[in-house]
């Protein structure tokens, strides 16, 4: 069943997407971070999991958890030891998200030369549980599946986190107004800073789940960082709830273009969608526009 099949598989990306989008919007919602090396730390991360899995023998699930944790913490080491000193120096918002442009942008590079040089530049793959499950009268692979409950089961901890948690609701309350964040006894740098590292774990994770259904290459990250960014802008810059719902509706989008039009006008149809929703909605699907 084609509109099953097309409908499964975009759920899956979807999910994917959201986990993605959540980490940036954590790290640029929170941190006022506009992290242009993005995508690489998804695409490293992939890397490493395929390396983990055909050498060591480490299912991709655990290392979902593994390099989750370990992105988190090199993401806390970034944001202080890297980053902290610009936010220091800056003077303005504008100021900041022009420093971190350009320092990201030197990451970028260094990280994407970094996996050229060990892995190359062609498309790779590997082979996890891909075996073929029956669902609602069609067949689709167990780990589209699996990757599809993981990004669930990250999201609603993520969305526990924010909502249930005084450290989710500092992080809540830095996203909204960093100025008046200090009059409530909220360290904004320390608390920007833990945004930005979990932003940075859940990348890491997303770049597993999708790579174990998907190809990908060491020069594929600024796809990512653009996927990221305009699922934030479609679900509004801080709107958690409104970036999964962009997710989902990004991955269905580009899941019934490719099944019934054109797979090589996915990338098309994301940029005429963000083309769209910054003429019509600058502030998100979801947002509210300042006045």
């Amino acid at each position: 069943m084609p509109l099953v099949d097309a409908l499964l598989f975009g759920l899956t990306l979807g999910g994917a997407y959201a986990l993605l989008a959540l980490g940036f919007n954590l790290q640029y919602g929170v941190a006022r971070i506009l992290n242009l090396a993005y995508g690489e730390m998804l695409i490293l991360a992939a890397l490493v999991a395929m390396v983990m899995f055909t050498q060591l023998g480490i299912s991709p699930l655990v290392s979902t958890v593994l390099l989750g944790t370990l992105a988190a913490i090199l993401g806390a080491f970034l944001y202080r030891y890297a980053l902290v000193p610009l936010v220091k120096r800056s003077r303005s918002q504008e100021e900041l998200e022009g420093d971190s442009i350009l320092a990201t942008f030197g990451l970028l590079f260094f990280l994407q030369g970094v996996m050229l040089a060990l892995f190359g530049g062609n498309y790779l793959s590997y082979s996890f549980l891909s075996v073929a499950v029956d669902v609602l009268g069609t067949t689709v692979s167990a780990n589209r599946l699996i990757a599809l409950l993981a990004a669930i089961v990250f999201a609603l901890g993520l969305y526990w986190i924010l909502l249930r948690t005084r450290v989710g609701t500092a992080l809540r309350a830095v996203a909204i107004n960093p100025g008046a964040a200090p009059l409530v006894g909220i360290n904004v740098i320390r608390i920007a800073m833990l945004g930005f590292a979990m932003g940075t774990g859940m990348v890491a994770a997303a770049g597993v789940l999708l790579s174990m259904f998907s190809t990908f290459s060491a020069t594929m990250g600024v796809v990512y960082t653009m996927k990221a960014l305009i699922v934030v802008i479609m679900g509004g810059v801080g709107n958690f709830v409104g970036c999964v719902i962009a997710a989902l509706m990004l991955g269905l989008i580009e899941s019934f273009v490719s099944a019934y039009v054109d797979s090589g006008l996915t990338l098309a149809a994301n940029y005429a969608i963000f083309l769209l929703v910054l003429i019509f909605r600058p502030a998100g699907l979801f947002g509210r526009a300042v006045s």
